[in-house]
């Protein structure tokens, strides 16, 4: 079995206090993917490098407290990866990748556009280099790509449908690109593939109760090749304790995949 979670962590400090990695060492997961840790090199303490026999593999923004992406394991991989080819974006924190075999393990945080035009213009952008890279991706591996895509996919997948319309994270340009993923390049919305309920969000705004009321969006995903896809088992959003304004999602895969248990 491979375990694989994914959390945007809203400042890794912040996350640390409110127990995550306590919580997430007990999960037996194989690989963490993290978001937005918003830490600089030098501010990662030894807890947040290496919890509870895991080690993190990082990529830090420039912008001090800002993004940054990483994977934990206990999994030695064969190859760290930083970069997806794009010079714009590098230099932000928004691409980390582990390699075992055939298999790539990615964290990534997709541009919010929430801030206005300039950086809904950014996101555009993003969503169209980064969609090159999928493409080339998938031709030869098989892909396990988890993250904040900031993009909700269809009306079941937030609670405001109508309202948000005009909403970065729900224009109509955002969720053709998600399509395209999906219907053009054979990508697939694991956790759709397993759980059709409506109300699964993973985000929620930190105004009007919305966390408490379940007003919230589905934007973190593990989209993945249909060679690993079709192994999914189980699937599972974590609320029961709040790490930050995002949950966790966890999924369970059947898949043989290369690993360095007994290598290493």
């Amino acid at each position: 079995m491979l375990r694989v979670i994914t959390a945007n962590l809203n400042g890794i400090r912040s996350a640390a206090k409110k127990g995550f990695f306590d919580w997430f060492s007990k999960q037996n997961a194989d690989i963490v993917c993290v978001q937005e840790i918003k830490c600089s090199p030098d501010d990662m303490m030894p807890g947040f490098l290496t919890p509870h026999g895991y080690t993190g593999y990082f990529l830090h923004a420039q912008k001090k407290g800002y993004s940054g992406v990483g994977l934990y394991t206990k999994h030695k991989p064969d190859k760290f990866i930083t970069s997806f080819g794009s010079k714009v974006f590098d230099h932000e924190g928004r691409y980390s990748e582990l390699r075992y075999g055939n298999l790539s393990l990615v964290s990534v945080y997709v541009p919010s556009g929430s801030s206005g035009k300039e950086r809904q213009a950014v996101k555009y952008l993003f969503m169209d280099d980064f969609y090159v890279h999928l493409d080339e991706l998938r031709r030869n591996r098989e892909v396990i790509l988890c993250g904040d895509i900031n993009i909700v996919h269809k009306e079941i997948d937030i609670k405001n449908w109508k309202s948000n319309q005009k909403n970065s994270g729900c224009l109509p340009q955002e969720r053709a690109w998600l399509s395209k993923v999906f219907d053009e390049l054979n990508y697939i919305d694991v956790f759709r593939r397993l759980d059709s309920r409506p109300k699964q969000y993973t985000w929620w705004s930190n105004r009007a109760q919305a966390y408490a009321k379940n007003v919230g969006w589905r934007i973190d995903y593990q989209i993945a090749t249909s060679g690993i896809a079709t192994t999914a088992r189980c699937t599972s959003i974590f609320r029961d304790i709040k790490f930050s304004d995002h949950a966790p999602l966890i999924i369970d895969y059947d898949y043989a995949w290369r690993s360095c248990k007994d290598s290493c």
